[in-house]
């Protein structure tokens, strides 16, 4: 790796959901330029220079290997992946989903066609430096001869700048570490261990696994369900309860979240699927005991797949005494946990559909699901 470089930018928008673009502008910094070393407070202005609604503005420190123009490059096609487009025949200001500007690079001077450092104009913006301040109130202004602080004592725009409550978390996996347990759910087949994997291995999280494959019901109940389907839930419920009491009772100080390629409630969906009713009703008794005591996830995150595809994924996965899985079993299963989701809508559950995605092969399906998990905490927390 190259010599690395300290980059102040600033970032705004006025549309929409306007902190939601800012924390997604940071993410996509983070991923693509370098690491975030610092975030400002949030500030919210009126708009300056045209009639619009008010701003959220932000700043913050980036550490990259990238040249100038590769920084403005990179920031540009963030924009523009959120929304934005700058037209060069447009004179003025407009509204607009994501602004970043590049502020600062170490204390290099330049004047270029298409960029200016230090910035041009950040010395007469309050709502530019007040963020700044925050994270860089000493940084000296190299052509202006004046720390950050000074340069907002004197500035002379009178705009209101007001702090929010908003809070800009560095990286996707500050970001996460917000929650304390994903559980991630789906039929038999659908992707939920590698999934949790992944996300376990990327952001830092302590891993919960079901524990079942040496189930001695298991393969019995595939071949003859009516005689083993008690014994074989209430196996798998008693392992579960035990199971994911332990896993979950102590977090680990080492790790951000936990992330669970199951939830004890798919006993009750899938008890309800495979017994009859004298026995889901006894079963059920146990299991609300049961229930009260465990862990509740803060994101339910529920992988739905069609039953080709599902029954494809179970071919491929090549477990032998999964082969005779029936499609209507499936549906089942899928109506069952559909079902589940109605009924408890207090709970913050998101579905997705893979049935045409792959998130193992191809690296964009796999970051649709992270920023749906990321556009389900923003709307919860604001």
């Amino acid at each position: 790796m190259g010599a690395t470089h300290q980059v102040y930018l600033s970032l705004g928008s006025n549309l929409e959901h306007r902190f939601r673009y800012l924390q997604k502008g940071v993410i996509a910094i983070a991923e693509k330029m370098g690491e975030v070393l610092k975030t400002s407070q949030v500030y919210e202005n009126p708009a300056v220079g045209f009639e619009g609604d008010p701003f959220l503005n932000a700043c913050i420190l980036v550490e990259t290997s990238m040249s100038p123009a590769t920084v403005l490059d990179t920031a540009l096609h963030i924009e523009q992946t959120y929304g934005r487009t700058r037209d060069a025949n447009t004179t003025g200001y407009a509204s607009r989903t994501l602004d970043i500007d590049v502020l600062l690079y170490d204390n290099v001077l330049l004047d270029s066609e298409t960029l200016t450092l230090p910035h041009p104009k950040m010395a007469e913006r309050a709502f530019v430096l007040k963020p700044l301040a925050d994270i860089a109130p000493q940084y000296y202004h190299p052509l202006l001869q004046k720390d950050i602080r000074n340069l907002l004592q004197e500035c002379k725009d009178r705009v209101a700048v007001q702090k929010t409550k908003h809070q800009l978390f560095k990286s996707r996996e500050h970001f996460f570490s917000q929650v304390q347990l994903i559980a991630i759910e789906g039929s038999i087949g659908a992707g939920k261990t590698s999934l949790a994997r992944m996300i376990s291995e990327d952001f830092n999280a302590k891993l919960v696994l079901e524990r079942f494959a040496d189930n001695a019901f298991l393969p019995k109940f595939y071949e003859d369900p009516t005689r083993f389907a008690f014994p074989l839930e209430m196996s798998f419920l008693a392992d579960r309860y035990q199971q994911f009491s332990e896993d979950t009772a102590q977090f680990d100080l080492f790790k951000n979240f936990m992330v669970s390629d199951y939830d004890i409630f798919k006993s009750l969906i899938f008890a309800q699927i495979t017994l009859q009713k004298d026995e889901f009703k006894l079963y059920r008794k146990l299991f609300n005991f049961m229930y009260k005591e465990i862990k509740k996830p803060d994101i339910y995150l529920f992988l739905y797949q069609n039953t080709d595809r599902l029954l494809e994924n179970i071919k491929n996965r090549g477990r032998t005494y999964e082969q005779n899985i029936e499609a209507q079993y499936l549906e089942k299963i899928n109506r069952g946990y559909l079902d589940f989701l109605k009924e408890h809508p207090q709970q913050n559950s998101i579905v997705l559909d893979l049935s045409e995605l792959d998130f193992i092969k191809h690296p964009k399906d796999y970051t649709f699901i992270l920023e749906q998990l990321e556009d389900n905490l923003l709307d919860k927390a604001f």
